[in-house]
């Protein structure tokens, strides 16, 4: 018995589930991650894939070219059956085209031969010929590159990435009023509020995800060095420019690429991997702050009482979740940022080092959605602690030196700055000395008086509500 049969059974015997023996956490501890994204990015994924390019490329042929009286004369009625080649796709497919590949050694060859093989248990050997006609390799995986690209951020990153913008706008209507003292430099600065705060990364993210979809996916069917040769050979008379371009944008829902070498060139997917690590930045950015919005008190973590927060100090509830997603943030730009230094440079008209490198695409959109998950979970649990977050205002009346000294020089007092800067740099400065300050000092219009009267670290907030309304308005028409 093989050592491979004899883990096998060990395995089954003592009930070890695979996910458990993965090497990567995709397939592992984040399963449901990976699970999510395999009908996407998987080797069966890009099969299936393949398998409907050389499809829909012989239904194309039969639909548009005149000019062979092969394709011309088949009964068309019959284009279905073709198609269920690719509809019907399933393991025992998948599991032939591997067996195929076995021998072949070549993958795309391997998807031809299978789909000949379909053809002729049909009854149509006539048409095997035509399958992959004209065609490189580079044709085939360009385009289902493109369209598992294409589908994997419809159907699942983008709807997760809304998913956060749209609890980010849920905390930040909640609390666009509730006044909170801001940190630059990691130091007391002007106020602001919860919601606005929030809003930032709202608007952030919002432009972010447009930019994601802004970027189409393209895609190339020209043929071994980009030039139609084979294929212009065998039917001269046929546009095949034109032709080409109609099959990638009507029957594979693709942008068309026309100037090309054998391979498309992959710019589009550096743009889409920069703006998704673009996007991940952001996020990271918002793990950070609420990290330390969390150690400063400003937000409470909700505790669950069957969760532990250490293994050795039982009071801990710990930000675990946004931590978590600091990591995936990196695990999937340092991928991204791999894949866009990678894709664009190819020797001459083609080398092959490309091949292994977009096999990675399914992992980099995999650590940035279990990052995006993670957000989701840390935001789920945390409430603002608004007792903490107006007992630091009240505690930091210095704040007000920034307006004071403003209306001061709006009365053309030159020296307004330093006044203020000698009363309050460096040093806590209480409600009283404040107030004491802006009664006593000559230079404040007496229009401006009435203002300082009711103005407190709490109120003194700008226009921060009404940035965080218009901010979240905006965010609401990307769902739509």
């Amino acid at each position: 018995m093989s050592d491979a049969v004899i883990k096998k059974e060990q395995r089954l015997k003592f009930g070890i589930a695979p996910e458990h023996l993965a090497l990567c956490p995709l397939d592992g501890r984040y399963s449901k991650i990976g699970k999510a994204l395999s009908p996407y990015f998987s080797e069966y994924a890009l099969v299936k894939n393949r398998v409907r390019v050389e499809v829909e490329w012989l239904k194309f042929m039969l639909e548009n070219i005149k000019s062979s009286e092969i394709l011309s004369t088949f009964d068309k009625s019959r284009i279905p059956e073709i198609e269920a080649i690719y509809k019907d796709f399933d393991g025992t497919s998948f599991t032939r085209i591997k067996e195929i590949e076995a021998v072949t050694n070549h993958d795309v060859k391997a998807v031809e031969l299978f789909v000949g093989e379909k053809l002729k248990e049909m009854g149509m050997d006539n048409l095997i010929s035509f399958v992959h006609f004209g065609c490189t390799s580079e044709d085939i995986n360009n385009t289902s590159y493109a369209t598992m690209i294409k589908n994997g951020i419809a159907d699942v990153w983008m709807p997760a990435a809304i998913k956060l913008i749209d609890a980010l706008v849920k905390i930040a209507d909640e609390n666009k009023d509730v006044p909170m003292l801001a940190h630059t430099h990691g130091q007391p600065a002007t106020p602001t509020t919860v919601g606005k705060e929030m809003a930032v990364f709202v608007s952030r993210l919002t432009e972010a995800l447009k930019e994601v979809k802004r970027i189409q996916p393209r895609g190339k069917f020209n043929g071994a060095t980009g030039n139609y040769s084979a294929i212009t050979v065998a039917f001269p008379e046929e546009d095949w420019q034109e032709l080409s371009r109609k099959f990638v944008e009507k029957y594979l829902g693709l942008n068309f690429n026309p100037v090309t070498t054998q391979i498309e060139n992959h710019d589009y997917m550096c743009h889409i991997f920069d703006a998704v690590r673009n996007f991940n930045n952001i996020l990271l950015d918002l793990d950070v702050d609420m990290w330390t919005y969390i150690s400063m008190e400003y937000f409470k973590q909700i505790p669950v009482k069957t969760e532990v927060g250490s293994s050795t100090m039982p009071h801990k509830v710990n930000p675990i979740r946004f931590e978590n997603s600091e990591a995936n943030v990196d695990m999937s730009n340092a991928i991204l940022m791999a894949l866009s230094n990678k894709l664009p440079r190819s020797r001459m008209q083609r080398d092959l080092s490309d091949s292994s490198s977009q096999r990675n695409i399914g992992l980099a959109f995999g650590y940035s959605l279990q990052a995006i998950e993670q957000t989701l979970g840390g935001l789920s649990k945390v409430a603002v602690n608004k007792e903490k977050i107006a007992e630091e205002l009240n505690n930091n009346w210095e704040v007000l030196a920034e307006p004071i000294q403003t209306l001061l020089r709006k009365s053309g007092r030159p020296d307004a700055y330093n006044l203020l800067k000698d009363l309050t740099r460096g040093t806590k400065v209480s409600k009283e000395v404040i107030q004491d300050f802006a009664d006593k000092t000559d230079g404040i219009l007496e229009e401006d008086r009435a203002k300082l009267d009711t103005l407190t670290p709490q109120s003194y907030v700008g226009l921060a509500s009404e940035i965080a309304e218009g901010a979240t308005t905006r965010a609401k028409e990307l769902g739509k």
